[in-house]
C-alpha cells in the first residue's frame, strides 16, 4: 500500500527539479612566462576524455579549446616554452606509448613517442630543448600507492626505473624505440628542474626499487649531455620540490617529514648548488609549505596554515602568508603556477560547497577568472573545528547534510585521514555525500602528525604511533559535541593506509566507537616491516629498524592487543597493495573472528593501495554505509 501510494504522488506532483550540471574539472592547470594566458585539461568526467583550453588570465575568456587526439587518451603535463609555445603528454593506454607534443601554428607536432609512461615535461630555458620524465617499458603505473607487479620468479632483482630524457624541438620526432634518457640506469629521477644555463639539472633521486627509496633520496645535479650525477646534499629529512635560483647559485627545496611521496609538506631549506649542508629557512613558521617555485629571485610556494591554504612568498618578514582561503588548491604538477616574473599566479580552488574554479591575477589578490560550475548547488554544511589538547592545537571539519536538524540527534562518522603526514582538506563533494545522504555527520580531524601547524606539529607523533594522535581526534569529538548535535552512542569511525591502522588499532584502545570501517589498514608493524614494499618510510618515524628495535614496533601493533577489541569492522584492500599488504587486513579480520567480534573482510581484485577501479569504489561505498547503517542507526 505504501509503494502505490508513493508512486500516485509523484505521479500527481510537481516535477522534480532537474538534475545539477556535471562538474567541470580544471586538470593539469599550467600559466604562460609572460602571465597572461592558463591552459588546462577540462572535462566534465572523472573518467572522460579531456580538452586543452587556453584561457585569457584577464577575464577567463576562452581562446582557444582543442582535442590532440586522434583517438581516445588522456592528456596532462601541460607546460608552456618561454616564448609561450604549449607542450603536453597524451597517453595512449591500449598501445602503451605516451605522446609528447607542441602546439604549432594551430596543430599539435609530435616531439618524441615513449613505450611506457611518461609525466613532467619542462622546457630548457632557451625553449629549444624540452625534458620529460620516462619509465620505459613499466610494469606498473608509478608511485607505491598504485598497484604491484605480480610477486613471482626472482624478487628484487629488477624494478622500473624512472629517468630524464631530453629531446630537440628542432629535430624529426623521436621514434619509441629511438628514446634515450640520458640520466644513468640506476637511478630513480623523481623530481627535476633545469639549471638556469640549461646545462643541467637538479634532481631529487635513489639509486634502486623507486618506490622504496624515496623517503631516503639525495638532492642531486645532471648533466644534460652526459648524464653525469654530482650529489649535491644528503639531507636529513624527505625533500620536494628542487628548484633552482634564477642565477643557478643556489637550491631550494621542500623539507620535512613526509610520509608518502606527492604528500609534501614541511618548511623551505637552501644550499649552494655548488654543494653543503642544507639550511632551514623558515624554522619557526606556524604553517606547512606544500609547493614552490622560484621566481625572478624569489621563492614563491604555497602553504597550508590551519584551515587556511593560501599563497607563500618566502624570506619576507613574518611567515609570508598572503592569500588564502579554506579551500583546496591545485596546478600541474604544485599547487600553483607563477608567471616568470612571479607577480602573476593561476590556482585551481574549491572547497566543500564551492566546485573548482579557477583564480588567477595578481599576487596580492587573485581572482575567481572561471564560473562553469557556479550553478552547482552544495551538497553539504560545512565548518572548521579547532581545540586544544596536551598544549597543542589542533583542526578539523565537520560536514552535515543539507536541511540537518539542529534539534535532532544524529550519528556522526569521523574519518581519519592517512599518511599520517598529510592532512584532511576541503574538496567539492569529496566522496563523503553517500553517507551524509543517510543521514550522518563527518568529522574530519587533524591531529597532531598532520600538516597545518608547522613542522614541530607534524613530527609530534614520532615513536607514538595511535598515542597523542587518537587523544587528539577522542578531544576533537568532544569538541564537536558542544556544537552540534551529534549522539555520542552511535559514533563511527573510519580511515585508510594510516587512517586504516588508526581504525584497526582504536578497537583496541577504546570502545567509544559503534562501527568501525578500516581500510588498507596496518595490524602488526612487524610482519608488515617484513612484507612490504616501501620500508624506507618507517625509519623517520621509529628511529630504527624492526631488527634494532622490535618493542617499538611490537608496542603499537593492534594484534598484539585484539583481546580488547569489541567494534564491529568491516575490513577492505587491494589485491596487490604493495605499500601495505593484504596479509595486514587478513591478519585483524582473523584476530577478532577469533574473539567473536562482528567482522568483514573484502579483497578487491588488481586494486593498488586505494580502490580506483568504478564498480570496485561502487562497492566499497554501498558496503560502507551498510555497515554503518547496520550498528548506529536503530531497527526499523
Amino acid at each position: 500500500m505504501r509503494l502505490v501510494l508513493a508512486l500516485l504522488l509523484a505521479a500527481t506532483a510537481t516535477p522534480a527539479l532537474a538534475a545539477p550540471p556535471p562538474v567541470h574539472g580544471y586538470g593539469s592547470l599550467a600559466i604562460s612566462a609572460q602571465g597572461d594566458r592558463v591552459a588546462t585539461v577540462e572535462s566534465t568526467s572523472p573518467f572522460g576524455k579531456g580538452t586543452i583550453t587556453l584561457r585569457s588570465v584577464r577575464d577567463g575568456k576562452v581562446l582557444r579549446s582543442f582535442d590532440p587526439c586522434a583517438k581516445a587518451c588522456s592528456l596532462s603535463g601541460l607546460t608552456f616554452a618561454p616564448d609561450g609555445t604549449l607542450a603536453w603528454l597524451a597517453r595512449d593506454r591500449a598501445a602503451g606509448t605516451v605522446t609528447l607534443a607542441v602546439d604549432q601554428n594551430g596543430k599539435a607536432r609530435t616531439i618524441a613517442t615513449i613505450k611506457g609512461i611518461a609525466q613532467t615535461p619542462r622546457f630548457a630555458p632557451d625553449g629549444k630543448r624540452i625534458a620529460v620524465l620516462v619509465t620505459i617499458g613499466a610494469a606498473k603505473e608509478a608511485g607505491a600507492a598504485q598497484a604491484g607487479v605480480r610477486q613471482i620468479g626472482e624478487i628484487g632483482e629488477k624494478s622500473d626505473e624512472q629517468r630524464l630524457a631530453v629531446f630537440d624541438l628542432g629535430g624529426a620526432p623521436v621514434a619509441a624505440d629511438a628514446v634515450k634518457p640520458v640520466s644513468p640506469a640506476d637511478r630513480y629521477i623523481y623530481e627535476y628542474d633545469w639549471t638556469p644555463d640549461g646545462t643541467g639539472f637538479v634532481v631529487t633521486s635513489a639509486l634502486g626499487n623507486g618506490d622504496n627509496n624515496w623517503w631516503v633520496a639525495t638532492l642531486d645535479a645532471v648533466d644534460a649531455t652526459t648524464g653525469t650525477v654530482r650529489t649535491i646534499a644528503k639531507p636529513t629529512t624527505q625533500l620536494n620540490f628542487p628548484r633552482v635560483s634564477p642565477d643557478g647559485k643556489t637550491v631550494a627545496f621542500i623539507g620535512g617529514l613526509m610520509s608518502d611521496f606527492g604528500s609534501v609538506g614541511g618548511d623551505v631549506w637552501t644550499v649552494p648548488f655548488a654543494g653543503g649542508t642544507p639550511r632551514n629557512i623558515t624554522p619557526t613558521a606556524r604553517l606547512t609549505v606544500t609547493s614552490l617555485a622560484w621566481t625572478a629571485g624569489t621563492i614563491r610556494g604555497t602553504a597550508l596554515r590551519g584551515d587556511q591554504a593560501g599563497l607563500v612568498t618566502v624570506g619576507e618578514r613574518g611567515d609570508g602568508f598572503g592569500w588564502s582561503r579554506p579551500a583546496s588548491l591545485s596546478a600541474g604538477d604544485a599547487k600553483a603556477a607563477w608567471s616568470a616574473d612571479g607577480r602573476t599566479v593561476a590556482t585551481v580552488a574549491q572547497d566543500f560547497t564551492h566546485a573548482p574554479a579557477i583564480f588567477a591575477g595578481p599576487v596580492a589578490a587573485p581572482v575567481q577568472i572561471t564560473h562553469d560550475n557556479d550553478a552547482i548547488p552544495a551538497v553539504m554544511t560545512a565548518r572548521s573545528i579547532s581545540w586544544k589538547n596536551e598544549g597543542f592545537t589542533a583542526q578539523g571539519w565537520l560536514l552535515a547534510p543539507i536541511g540537518a536538524d539542529p534539534a535532532k540527534k544524529a550519528p556522526m562518522v569521523t574519518i581519519v585521514h592517512g599518511g599520517p603526514s598529510a592532512a584532511n582538506t576541503p574538496s567539492f563533494g569529496g566522496g563523503y555525500g553517500d553517507l551524509l545522504d543517510a543521514g550522518y555527520y563527518v568529522f574530519l580531524p587533524n591531529p597532531r602528525g598532520s600538516y597545518g601547524q608547522g613542522e614541530a606539529f607534524t613530527a609530534a607523533n614520532k615513536r607514538d604511533f595511535g598515542g597523542g594522535d587518537l587523544r587528539d581526534i577522542l578531544t576533537g569529538i568532544d569538541a564537536v559535541e558542544k556544537v552540534a548535535p551529534v549522539d555520542d552512542s552511535r559514533l563511527g569511525l573510519t580511515g585508510g593506509s594510516y587512517g586504516g591502522f588508526m581504525a584497526m588499532w582504536a578497537n583496541t584502545q577504546t570502545n567509544r566507537f559503534k562501527a568501525i570501517v578500516a581500510g588498507a589498514g596496518l595490524s602488526n608493524w612487524v610482519s608488515y616491516y617484513g612484507t612490504n614494499g616501501i620500508d624506507q618510510w618507517m625509519l623517520p618515524f621509529f628511529g630504527k629498524t624492526l631488527y634494532q628495535d622490535r618493542k617499538a614496533y611490537e608496542d603499537v601493533s593492534a594484534v598484539n592487543f585484539i583481546n580488547r577489541a569489541k567494534t564491529p569492522t568491516f575490513i577492505y584492500v587491494g589485491e596487490r597493495d604493495i605499500e601495505v599488504p593484504p596479509t595486514q587486513s587478513i591478519e585483524y579480520w582473523h584476530g577478532l573472528k577469533d574473539q567473536g567480534v562482528p567482522t568483514s573482510l573484502v579483497i578487491y581484485p588488481e586494486e593498488g593501495h586505494g580502490i580506483r577501479a568504478p564498480v570496485n569504489y561502487a562497492d566499497l561505498r554501498k558496503r560502507t554505509v551498510a555497515w554503518f547503517d547496520r550498528y548506529l542507526k536503530p531497527a526499523q
